[in-house]
């Protein structure tokens, strides 16, 4: 159920970064915690909610929201024209510049701990969804979707499919990858999105 538009958190690996900043990443999956039992008999509606044995559960982002990406970041004393004194793992070739010329060390921040001041991707959550993680293959643009294609014109490909597996399962703590790799097929909420300016 939508509900206010609010402005919320929400982690990328360099990787994924990167495919936002290219265009090429418009699509995240989360999984469910804790895992469903099924969902067989549920009622799913607005793309967003799902109920189960009167239980309800919402999706950590509804449609409308603002989310702030935290990626893997460091201060650097407010030196040369990168975002007021921030810098990030994902622009490499500017990195390569500043390191080069001022002596950096490189010290980067996880991005769990990154401010919100230090953010400058902002996404707007246009569509949410619950499926089988595997439910992927019924559409192989979704991994095109998930930034998958590599930033020359590779095509739509098997390459695709298992680079996608990789990151999902890289993502997944070793304590929880009984329940939530992809072999397990676990239930997620599937969230698209697009760039936007910062509303606040």
């Amino acid at each position: 159920m939508q509900g206010d538009v609010k402005s919320k958190p929400i982690l990328f690996n360099t990787a994924m970064v990167q495919a936002i900043l290219d265009g090429r990443k418009t699509v995240t999956r989360r999984v469910i915690k804790p895992k469903p039992e099924s969902f067989g008999n549920a009622l799913i509606y607005n793309g967003a909610i799902c109920t189960k044995k009167g239980v309800t559960k919402e999706a950590p982002y509804q449609v409308g929201d603002i989310l702030w990406v935290r990626e893997t970041w460091l201060l650097t004393d407010s030196f040369g024209p990168w975002n007021n004194g921030y810098m990030y793992k994902a622009d490499e070739d500017k990195n390569k510049i500043v390191f080069e010329n001022t002596g950096q060390v490189e010290k980067w921040r996880p991005p769990i701990h990154m401010p919100k001041e230090a953010a400058r991707i902002f996404l707007k959550v246009t569509d949410v969804r619950v499926e089988r993680l595997q439910d992927i293959d019924k559409f192989w643009s979704s991994y095109d979707k998930e930034g998958m294609r590599n930033k020359e014109t590779e095509n739509i490909s098997i390459a695709m499919k298992e680079r996608f597996i990789g990151v999902w399962d890289s993502t997944i703590k070793k304590k929880d990858l009984d329940e939530f790799r992809w072999d397990a097929n676990p239930w997620v909420w599937v969230i698209e999105f697009e760039r936007c300016e910062n509303a606040n």
